[in-house]
């Protein structure tokens, strides 16, 4: 029990702390959210991904991290089917849900627990990359097209993945191993860590600013069943995935931790973008972000004493 509270106060509660932070400026400034979400992902986390990666040895277990995260998502939309048809939800409901429970907060969320958790692992903050890199890809292609209701252009969805910056940071962070170039004695290196270290503020106060938006409906039945398949089931499924990929250790640990992190952002902006229930998108954000004090603090707790 001592474990937990120190795990929640020294490595979960100073994330909800500047958490908090955002929000506050997000209530008295009036921030450009678009602005700073564009800086987040086009700036901060390319750099964070392209040294990280350069900095990590290439290994089968970062590619499996990749293949992991697919089978997670389609093991958690097979769930959301299931419930889908036991509370008879509409269409529009259940694709939704399905967006709410698949893409989680990988990257303003994912990112800054993992850095802060194992801090001086760079093979950690590694396998998450790659978590953010397949659920980055996926939520602008199949969850664009889920939030669509199937009317999204196919193509339009595969030009947007195009324009991820990210895709081509951990290209070139590739190609530069593979050439066996030393990045590290070049003038670029110390400006790619000088942005990559601003990522842990600047993402979670821009998760803040998002969180300031959102009015919070406590009444919303629906909210607490995404809630629950996201917070407690996620992990569990994923616990399950573990045992099949074989995955043991710290990829093992970030892995499992990283399935427990909240509701993404951007499937609240996506169903506001596609007018698909975005009133429950938004709430289900807001809800899993708050809960997931509790839930992330426990299943770090557990990953650790399993793994």
């Amino acid at each position: 029990m001592n474990l937990f509270f120190t795990i929640l106060v020294d490595n979960v509660a100073p994330i909800f702390l500047i958490i908090l932070v955002g929000y506050i400026v997000g209530k008295r400034i009036a921030l450009n959210i678009h602005t700073l979400t564009k800086i987040n992902i086009y700036i901060f986390v390319p750099a964070l991904i392209f040294v990280k990666v350069t900095e990590t040895e290439i290994t089968g277990e970062m590619l499996g991290a990749f293949g992991f995260t697919l089978a997670l998502m389609l093991a958690m939309s097979m769930v959301n089917a299931v419930v889908a048809r036991m509370r008879k939800s509409p269409k529009s409901l259940a694709n939704a849900m399905k967006n709410s429970i698949l893409f989680y907060n990988s990257g303003n969320m994912g990112l800054p627990l993992i850095m802060l958790l194992y801090d001086q692992l760079p093979q950690a903050v590694s396998i998450q990359v790659m978590v953010f890199l397949a659920q980055n890809i996926c939520t602008n292609t199949f969850g664009m097209y889920n939030a669509s209701r199937g009317n999204s252009d196919v193509k339009s969805s595969i030009l947007k993945v195009m324009k991820i910056p990210t895709v081509y940071a951990v290209i070139l962070a590739f190609l530069f191993k593979l050439a066996g170039v030393d990045l590290t004695r070049f003038f670029i290196w110390p400006a790619a860590r000088f942005i990559s270290n601003g990522l842990v503020p600047i993402a979670l106060i821009t998760l803040g600013v998002q969180l300031s938006l959102i009015k919070i409906n406590l009444k919303n039945t629906d909210v607490y069943m995404a809630g629950f398949l996201r917070l407690i089931c996620g992990p569990l499924i994923a616990f399950a995935l573990l045992n099949v990929f074989g995955f043991k250790g710290i990829t093992a640990q970030v892995l499992l931790i990283s399935s427990s992190v909240p509701t993404a952002v951007n499937t609240a902006l996506m169903a506001i973008e596609f007018e698909n229930e975005p009133e429950f998108a938004s709430q289900v954000v807001a809800t899993t972000t708050l809960l997931s004090a509790i839930t992330m603090s426990c299943v770090i707790y557990i990953a650790q004493w399993l793994y």
